[in-house]
């Protein structure tokens, strides 16, 4: 049966397509695109399509030689799952006709109907409907493919597809829905997160941790890292398609793309540099790793904050992000958890600390579309405690919310390999291949 299903799967996928052609054209007003708002989102589009490539390098570079391939395929493998997931009832779940606040109707946009007309999404009325959907792809896409740092060197592949696919579905797209849908719990809120910070970094995060604790660490003491090259080229392609990650987030070609851009560049040198400066500190070598990983959590922790904040208070994102995620790497090595590549310390407290600082340094002077208010620096307490309550509860959903969905993937196919498995390595125990 575990041999057959998979492929009944694509069979029944291919018989959707007929079944469901979706050739209607959404009928509506002229929408009046701007070709300029339509050109910026496309290439959006790719940037943030090219950071799941470069994730899958930085995390490649990080782990055993002999498990490169597995881990970057973990990466890889998202782009085609959640892509046809997506085209089928995902995108549905995430910005679908509400349920409550909570989740999308997943009938709204089956199989991408009604997509292929002049319809728009209300809060990026200058491109279509379907460029829309295809942006919000990417960031399902990078989201459980982080996640993957955390259980690297010892999941099976098939377990991993199974997870991936439920993350998905219950905890992605409710994230999505009430954070980016208009009739969202959190956006009704006045929650602010420009690109992802909740939705994505957060999410992923307390994944990470919950894998981390529930498969425990690994039986090698080996930990030597493959190819720090890899980790310097995978840093490249994530900085170069974060651009798209977050100034793409202001869905056109306009000044406050410009700010985000700005902001997003800004707080990452500052991770970077500060990352290396605090190793030194504490008698450390600057290292091309911290250089790296500092980079990364100075653009995690801007992300909820790109559109909303100066770039004073984005290099002072990037600095006091950095400086925090260092010290819960130092505290993770510390203790039994095997979070094997820093996911929870780096993208989980990366994410919460640019959501508290997006509460602290957003003005409505950046973005006059923030009406929740500006944020602790300039004397007001609502904003604040407003991304406290959401950083809370959002922990909460999707820290047990994953243990819950670890639990079931592993009832119906174990997750962990076998000590034998772990020892040869995944790429030859789960792939059949070898760097």
């Amino acid at each position: 049966m575990k041999r057959y299903f998979p492929f009944g799967l694509i069979l029944f996928i291919l018989a959707l397509t007929f079944i469901f052609p979706s050739e209607e054209f959404k009928k509506g007003p002229d929408p009046h695109f701007n070709t300029g708002d339509i050109a910026w989102m496309l290439m959006s589009t790719a940037l943030v399509l090219i950071m799941t490539p470069g994730l899958a390098f930085f995390y490649g570079g990080m782990v055993n030689k002999k498990n490169v391939i597995s881990t970057m395929l973990q990466s890889i493998v998202c782009m085609v799952i959640i892509t046809v997931m997506w085209g089928i009832f995902g995108f549905s779940l995430a910005f679908g006709d509400s349920i409550g606040g909570v989740i999308g109707n997943p009938s709204t946009f089956f199989m991408m109907k009604g997509m292929l007309g002049n319809a728009t999404w209300k809060l990026a009325p200058s491109i279509p409907l379907l460029l829309f959907a295809m942006y919000q792809l990417k960031f399902a896409i990078i989201t459980p493919a982080l996640i993957t740092g955390a259980f690297a060197e010892r999941i099976r592949f098939n377990s991993y597809i199974i997870f991936v696919v439920l993350f998905t579905i219950f905890i992605f797209s409710p994230l999505a829905h009430i954070t980016w849908h208009p009739d969202g719990i959190l956006a009704k809120l006045g929650v602010l997160d420009f690109a992802g910070g909740t939705v994505v970094h957060m999410s992923a995060g307390w994944a990470a941790l919950a894998s981390a604790l529930y498969l425990k660490g690994r039986n090698e003491a080996n930990h030597a890292p493959a190819r720090i090259t890899y980790v310097m080229i995978g840093t490249g392609l994530l900085w170069f398609g974060w651009f798209g990650f977050n100034a793409g987030s202001a869905f056109g070609a306009n000044h406050l793309a410009v700010i985000a851009l700005a902001t997003s560049t800004t707080a990452s040198a500052a991770g970077g540099l500060t990352w290396i400066f605090f190793d030194m500190l504490r008698g450390k070598k600057p290292s091309a790793m911290g250089t790296c990983i500092g980079a990364v959590v100075g653009l995690v922790a801007i992300t909820p904050a790109a559109g909303y904040v100066t770039i004073p208070h984005s290099l002072a994102i990037g600095i006091i992000s950095a400086v925090i995620s260092n010290l819960v790497v130092e505290w993770r090595t510390r203790t039994q958890i095997d979070d094997t590549l820093d996911v929870f310390p780096c993208h989980g407290v990366g994410g919460m600390v640019g959501m508290l600082l997006t509460g602290v340094f957003a003005s409505q002077k950046v973005n006059a579309a923030n009406t929740t208010g500006d944020g602790l620096f300039f004397g007001q307490t609502h904003l604040f405690f407003v991304q406290l309550i959401a950083l809370v509860g959002v922990s909460v959903f999707a820290f047990f919310g994953s243990l819950l969905l670890l639990k079931i993937t592993d009832m119906i196919s174990p997750l962990r390999v076998s000590a034998e498995e772990e020892e040869i390595g995944l790429d030859i125990s789960q792939h059949g291949e070898k760097l």
